[in-house]
């Protein structure tokens, strides 16, 4: 079953091949000493994947090119799919060929399922810890150099929302923003005087500051507003000044960042918050123990 309700955005075939393809590189998997080492030949094997941690599955298709890249006749096969939730002890996927091409496979494709699983199942939890609100879990560009798109897929098979993928993606305008242009005044009075961007969204760091935003012309060209390390309190006082603002028929959305835990997050999903942005959904996620065992 799907760890969320909406259709996942696969990752693109291109983008897979090319970065499997560098990791091999990395890893010199054309160049396997130890396989030539102990003359594995054409020995065959088969081996399977096994889980050693309950996991919310994500990789698979990655681990499939690593094989194929590597030898193109390793028989690569799985019953599960990326977003499953699976317990200790699970098989997510079996390999057949020669011996020497799947070990010298093993560890890119462990290392990319261990850490694409271990993001999903990390954007999972969180899901699940708000579960029955409206708010969206959404994570943000503490993302491995590189390994960006496969990260940010991760978190979507987990259930959660991708917030912007690159600087070119969206405006969001951030503190030292603010310090780099002059202050607060400057920053309303620029977003006031330029057209309107496509989307657009403001860190505020106080109610202080929210509440100069909402009195600003320049609140009709911002799309979004995140409360930025705001308490549970703030965020509640927030909610209801932005209510007035929306009352008057006019749409901006609420997003809550900063330092939120899987202990504290339902205490900031409140009613009026559409997001919560989480960073550790990548940059703290631990790999899921895993291993690939030779039969």
């Amino acid at each position: 079953m799907s760890a969320g309700a909406r259709a996942i955005v696969p990752l693109d075939e291109g983008v897979i091949a090319r970065v499997v393809q560098s990791a091999l590189d990395e890893d010199a998997a054309g160049h396997d000493a130890t396989n030539a080492f102990v003359g594995l030949g054409d020995a065959p094997a088969r081996g399977q994947v096994v889980l050693s941690a309950p996991a919310t599955v994500c990789g698979l298709s990655v681990a499939r090119e690593v094989f194929r890249q590597v030898d193109a006749r390793i028989r690569f096969e799985t019953s599960l799919t990326d977003s499953a939730r699976a317990t200790v002890g699970a098989i997510l996927c079996s390999v057949e060929g020669r011996a020497s091409s799947i070990l010298s496979a093993e560890r890119t494709a462990l290392n990319f399922l261990q850490r694409m699983c271990g993001i999903s199942t990390q954007a999972s939890r969180f899901v699940d810890a708000v579960r029955g609100t409206a708010v969206g879990i959404l994570d943000t560009r503490k993302t491995t150099p590189m390994w960006r798109d496969l990260e940010k897929y991760a978190v979507r098979c987990g259930g959660a929302r991708n917030h912007r993928r690159d600087l070119g993606s969206m405006v969001l305008v951030k503190d030292n923003h603010v310090r780099a242009i002059g202050g607060k005044s400057a920053l309303l009075h620029r977003i006031a005087s330029q057209p309107r961007a496509p989307f657009v969204e403001v860190e505020v760091d106080s109610l202080d500051f929210l509440r100069e935003l909402l009195a600003s012309p320049a609140v009709a060209h911002i799309d979004r507003v995140m409360l930025d390390n705001f308490t549970p309190e703030q965020v509640m006082t927030a909610i209801a000044d932005i209510a007035s603002y929306r009352a008057r028929g006019a749409q901006l959305e609420v997003e809550v960042s900063g330092g939120i835990t899987l202990e504290s997050i339902r205490s900031f999903a409140q009613p009026g918050v559409d997001f919560i942005s989480v960073g550790a959904l990548t940059h703290s996620a631990v790999a899921v123990p895993m291993s690939l065992e030779l039969l």
